[in-house]
């Protein structure tokens, strides 16, 4: 899949909470009693949808959560969940529809839990998340309409994040050898035997030494910000309104998943949120030009931002699939997970090669650029 976090060889452990311990949590630490419980797919963290009754007699009847459980690593780093749950609580009061942290029954957002999965007597951090309504953009045929306004929240995101996020946990974000930082493109090097040896293997050895010699160097000059980092298919929940199906225009009900985090670029959130969006669709390569257009109408990139955007968007590709195909060694019964972006995500980026940077840059510029003129005054 395409969320997720650092590769962890040695001291990593995902949570395998069961079910009926899961209740005895949700009970022992939020105060509230399951009436019914699904688990939730994930990377390397545990969550679970639960639904909770209120007690007999009621008026708010049965409420929806997600219970998330964070892996033995990032548990030990308070900061940095705290900051990613108070970015949370923050755009949700600015109108982005994130999830809110229902609190402990001590009155806090989180809680360091044992769990008793594996030797060492792993703790895991556990918060108890609103359940956000809507349909993942992986389950539908995503519009130029919708390709646009995810552009535009992606832009919207970061600058509310950059601009308005004060939060004394916020130095947390500064995370150096993240392996999802998407700067860190390089660090693939020491995770691209899991690939084996043959032509995908090739095409991201090509990716990373290009990304070497021609992204790093310019790093300096792009705009900083705070990055969401993980605005994948799975992550932007949408419903749809209008008055018939040929014209059906999405609004986005849902952004999931604040693991990924850090401090990065803004150039970096849309070829995020484009190597995503390309993932599942007939036309890959005309995807980025809606996707920069959203974003551009909030924040246009410099001309610096632009002629990196091809090797980012290929850069995203590389570390979806190697630490996809990396994690799957170490977890195969979660293969089947791991590797949806894979699916289609090796044919895209060798596309994007056979066609060239030029061709695929001259698609989605002109697209945009489109957008730009029909603007209205």
């Amino acid at each position: 899949m395409s969320s997720g976090n650092d590769c962890r060889p040695q001291t990593f452990t995902k949570p395998a909470l069961g079910e009926k311990e899961v209740m005895e949590l949700v009970d022992r630490v939020f105060g509230l009693k399951v009436s019914w419980i699904r688990p939730l797919p994930s990377y390397d963290d545990q969550n679970f949808h639960v639904r909770v009754s209120r007690g007999e007699g009621a008026a708010e009847g049965a409420d929806e959560y997600v219970l998330k459980i964070t892996n033995s690593e990032d548990s030990q780093e308070p900061d940095l969940i705290e900051a990613q749950t108070q970015a949370m609580m923050f755009l949700s009061t600015e109108g982005f529809p994130s999830a809110t942290p229902c609190l402990t029954k001590d009155g806090n957002i989180m809680a360091l839990e044992a769990g008793d999965t594996g030797p060492g007597n792993k703790k895991y951090m556990v918060r108890l998340l609103t359940y956000l309504p809507g349909t993942p953009v992986a389950k539908i045929a995503a519009n130029t309409q919708l390709l646009f306004e995810i552009g535009k929240l992606a832009a919207s995101l970061d600058k509310a994040l950059s601009e308005k996020f004060h939060h004394p946990s916020v130095k947390s974000l500064h995370r150096g050898q993240f392996i999802w930082n998407l700067a860190n493109v390089p660090l693939l090097d020491q995770y691209i035997y899991a690939l084996g040896q043959n032509k995908y293997r090739e095409v991201v050895e090509q990716v990373i030494e290009q990304f070497k010699g021609k992204v790093i160097p310019k790093l300096s000059s792009f705009r900083a910000c705070i990055n969401h980092g993980d605005l994948n298919d799975h992550n932007i929940l949408v419903d749809s309104s209008s008055a018939s199906l040929e014209n059906l225009q999405y609004r986005v009900s849902g952004i999931l998943d604040f693991s990924d985090m850090s401090y990065g670029y803004y150039v970096f959130e849309v070829a995020i949120a484009i190597m995503y969006m390309m993932i599942e669709s007939p036309d890959p390569l005309s995807v980025g030009g809606h996707v920069l257009a959203g974003f551009e109408s909030v924040l246009p990139l410099t001309e610096e931002e632009r002629g990196a955007l091809f090797l980012l968007v290929s850069g995203r590709f590389a570390q979806s699939l190697v630490i996809a195909a990396h994690t799957a060694l170490r977890y195969p019964e979660n293969q089947e997970y791991l590797m949806i972006t894979a699916k289609t995500g090796w044919k895209h980026l060798v596309k994007m090669f056979e066609v060239g940077q030029a061709a695929v840059e001259k698609t989605w510029f002109e697209t945009a650029r489109a957008y730009a003129e029909d603007a209205p005054a």
